[in-house]
């Protein structure tokens, strides 16, 4: 069987499935390795947030990176993984048309369901304070587009607002039931600043819940049991991995700048073999060698 084949991205309708019958925790990652380790440590589903596209590139997080940049590394990740993958988009790269061009171009990626929020372009980071907020007649237009511009009916819509931390939790909650109504499949709540909160948005909003588990940002980090008791359907950790990552290279590159080798660091390295495997390594050299034969 080839690997390829074998890497078949199951798409949006595995992640309705998923959502219908459990929680759903999807691990940030950013690039085709990463996704492998969330699918090696056992994740059904991973999550791909623009500010991991726009951090690997060495940009912040402020609207600089395209919709075909985060294309290109939605292909690399379902290239090789065949978990259900939701993208971070931003607020859809610009106005309604934009919205459009976004839409056929992650579901055509490879791309099960992708987020759109509710800030002014340049959007903002939702944990850093000076947001800006659009009408919400432009967002509920934003929505009914990307969900009428869908080729499959299982990629799933999903709306962040932003509007907790600018008109407080009513005028978020008053949102996220409208963008229900608009067409959103889920609500992704950004920034509730207590557990308390986040259960006033459960009580709230009529439709399936998104939580945002991010470091250093406003709110408390909640674990996927606390999460599941107050009533939400699905969890993403965005940046995680990607913040071990960046210490961990730090950390390597300052001990080597300091000690001239890597000898006496070898232990904190992923060994040749375990990675070889993580890729698949072998079962490329099987593949290569049956298609010789033919």
């Amino acid at each position: 069987m080839s690997i390829l084949k074998d890497n078949v991205n199951q798409g949006p309708g595995k992640l309705r499935e998923l959502l219908k019958t459990e929680f759903v925790a999807a691990p940030g990652v950013f690039n085709g390795i990463t996704a492998l380790l969330a699918e090696r440590a056992g994740f059904k589903a991973t999550y791909l947030s623009g500010s991991g596209v726009a951090g690997a590139m060495g940009l912040p997080d402020l609207s600089v990176t395209t919709s075909s940049e985060v294309a290109e590394e939605i292909r690399r990740i379902t290239l090789v993984s065949k978990l259900p993958l939701i993208v971070d988009a931003d607020t859809g790269f610009g106005e309604p048309i934009n919205v459009t061009r976004t839409v056929r171009l992650f579901e055509s990626s490879g791309a099960s369901a992708m987020h759109l929020e509710d800030q002014v372009l340049p959007k903002r980071c939702g944990h850093l304070n000076g947001k800006k907020i659009v009408e919400r007649e432009e967002m509920t237009r934003k929505i009914r587009v990307a969900a009428d511009t869908r080729k499959n009916p299982d990629f799933m819509i999903i709306a962040r607002t932003d509007a907790r931390a600018v008109n407080g939790i009513e005028d978020a909650i008053e949102r996220a039931n409208l963008y229900v109504e608009s067409g959103a499949d889920m609500i992704f709540t950004e920034a509730p600043e207590s557990e308390d909160e986040f259960r006033k948005f459960r009580k709230g909003v009529k439709g399936p819940l998104l939580a945002n588990m991010t470091e250093f940002g406003k709110g408390p980090l909640l674990s996927i049991e606390e999460l599941l008791k107050i009533g939400y359907n699905a969890v993403i950790f965005p940046l995680t991995a990607f913040r071990v990552s960046l210490k961990a290279m730090e950390q390597t590159y300052s001990h080597i700048m300091a000690a001239g080798t890597q000898r006496d660091y070898i232990d904190n390295l992923m060994t040749r073999a375990d990675f070889y495997e993580v890729i698949g390594y072998n079962q490329y050299e099987i593949e290569d060698a049956e298609l010789s034969r033919r």
